[in-house]
């Protein structure tokens, strides 16, 4: 007579073992099967390791809502364990501890703001930043907090991926003076920032700040033109983009474009003509 062991309704991990041990004479002692006592002891270990799991994974409901750092989040059980390996499976499937906040909703100390993205990766396992995006090491930090290597690598790999160009800025300015007594008080003054080089590039890197208002060919990206300019008068703003974006500086000139005092126009400061300068700051990337 045999003893039958059914597995079909016990999880996979727990089924493996099972198919070595078939079947068990009567009567015999299992002292004398040592193979089959280990068996059992394996078996008998990953049952209760699947069932914990399971236990504790019902404590978790398929919407969960969630507050990372402040900032509250809606998302599916699925996507926050959609990654086997990452900080945020072992939390959301029971295996490592979670605290909620006041109001029950579970809690993560980490960057609110950046989780957003940490989102957009659980859902569709690539990332999209927007345009200027400054704080790529930051999240790529997060990323390796929550041990989500996939999203380290779409980090690395999108910092790679860069076509090479190169960008020129240039500028007409000169010194506005300190009213009432204040003429050794000098501030910049810009009149506009001018963009020269490749559409496609220059969109790339200006994004919503680029005005292409004054460039009459609106045909392909591929194309030069010297007709942009910037909606800001920021010098160093232009700057922080082009470094963001894997630019360097490599050479600028400058020179004075100051004109006689005579003849001039209603409203014009000869103090401020006087200085009148025009500078350009090459920058490549490559």
């Amino acid at each position: 007579m045999f003893l039958l062991i059914f597995t079909s309704s016990l999880p996979r991990s727990v089924r493996t073992p099972l198919r070595k041990v078939r079947v068990c004479a009567k009567g015999t002692p299992l002292a004398r099967h040592p193979e089959l006592r280990s068996l059992l002891c394996v078996i008998q270990s990953q049952f209760w390791n699947v069932t914990n799991m399971s236990e504790r994974m019902t404590e978790f409901p398929q919407v969960i809502d969630l507050n990372v750092g402040g900032v509250i989040y809606t998302t599916t059980l699925k996507t926050l364990i959609s990654h086997p390996n990452s900080k945020l499976y072992g939390i959301f499937t029971g295996s490592e501890p979670i605290e909620r906040d006041s109001k029950g909703r579970f809690f993560l100390d980490r960057d609110g703001v950046l989780f957003r993205y940490v989102l957009d990766f659980l859902r569709d396992g690539t990332i999209l930043l927007p345009y200027c995006f400054r704080e790529k090491e930051r999240l790529k930090n997060e990323a390796e907090k929550l041990l989500l290597q996939g999203l380290v690598d779409a980090i690395a790999s999108e910092n790679r991926i860069k076509p090479p160009g190169v960008i020129t800025l240039g500028y007409r300015g000169s010194f506005q003076f300190g009213k009432d007594g204040l003429a050794d008080v000098k501030f910049r003054k810009l009149s506009r920032i001018l963009v020269s080089g490749r559409v496609a590039l220059c969109r790339e890197v200006f994004g919503e700040t680029l005005n292409e208002s004054r460039d009459p060919d609106h045909g392909h990206s591929e194309r030069y033109t010297s007709r942009f300019f910037l909606k800001h008068s920021f010098l160093e703003q232009a700057f922080d983009m082009l470094v963001d974006q894997g630019f360097k500086m490599v050479g600028s000139c400058g020179s004075g474009t100051a004109g006689g005092t005579a003849d001039l126009k209603p409203g014009v400061d000869a103090e401020e003509n006087r200085w009148n300068h025009y500078n350009e700051f090459v920058f490549v990337r490559e």
